[in-house]
């Protein structure tokens, strides 16, 4: 699905699809975090199987307001243990689908908010097909 954001100063999801998001026009075909105030860096996981509470603390220390995951082709929830040193230091977490997400990012982005948003990007033939973006 094409996006088509407003002017912005930040980094924007222009573009997502099964297996791949383009931020910036750049296409990205494996599961990264994108930041608001310029983050952006490859996450090491590549199925919601994957996941443990170390893909979620890393975020701690980036100090955004809120953090949203974007768990893959369908909404699946991390283990609340998971999300503990976010939730310690009062950092919300929202849990929505991948194409989802990446909607959510680009309008809190656009609207100034300190915002990460963690994208689960997984390949056409992982998980259920039968939802999207």
């Amino acid at each position: 699905m094409k996006l088509q954001p407003d002017k912005s100063d930040t980094q924007t999801i222009t573009a997502h699809g099964p297996g791949w998001v383009a931020i910036n026009n750049e296409k990205i075909e494996h599961s990264v975090v994108v930041g608001s105030r310029g983050e952006r860096f490859a996450w090491d996981c590549k199925s919601f199987e994957d996941l443990n509470s170390g893909h979620f603390a890393q975020f701690a220390s980036l100090g955004a307001e809120l953090v949203i995951f974007g768990s893959g082709v369908r909404i699946r929830f991390p283990q609340p243990q998971w999300l503990r040193p976010l939730m310690a230091l009062r950092t919300g977490v929202e849990t929505m689908d991948t194409a989802a997400a990446c909607r959510t990012y680009n309008i809190l982005a656009g609207e100034g908010r300190h915002v990460l948003a963690a994208l689960l990007v997984e390949s056409p033939s992982t998980g259920d097909r039968s939802v999207s973006g």
